[in-house]
């Protein structure tokens, strides 16, 4: 199982397919397994890669690494639409978008700030 998920590029090594498989983020006919199990034609192989669910249908056996080219011919991508969609969900973050000209200042309006406020108080030191 391991050598398949390598070698039609689900995953970029033999040992991150293996410990998918290990921490059961693969299941193949919605069933956990190892990664020494036997590949079959016809399987379905689900992959939990957060925050999506692929699924692929196994086609052909393959046992070495593909050209990205040719992996339609052994491996199938049956991932439904909704799964797609939420690649494209937009991420929430801290940071908050704000306009320029509110909340804290830039550099250059604080140094205009600083300069006219020197300003302000040594008139107002003078006048004593």
């Amino acid at each position: 199982m391991d050598k398949y998920l390598w070698a039609v590029r689900i995953f970029k090594t033999r040992s991150d397919a293996a410990d998918a498989i290990r921490n059961n983020r693969v299941l193949v006919n919605d069933a956990y397994c190892k990664p020494s199990r036997e590949v079959k034609i016809g399987d379905r192989i689900s992959v939990k890669k957060m925050p999506v669910t692929y699924q692929y249908k196994v086609v052909e056996l393959v046992s070495s690494r593909q050209p990205a080219k040719n992996v339609p011919i052994y491996c199938l991508n049956i991932t439904p639409e909704e799964e797609l969609a939420k690649l494209n969900t937009p991420r929430e973050t801290i940071f908050v978008f704000r306009d320029r000209g509110t909340g804290r200042p830039t550099k250059k309006e604080r140094r205009d700030l600083d300069s006219l406020m020197d300003g302000i108080f040594y008139d107002d030191e003078e006048d004593l």
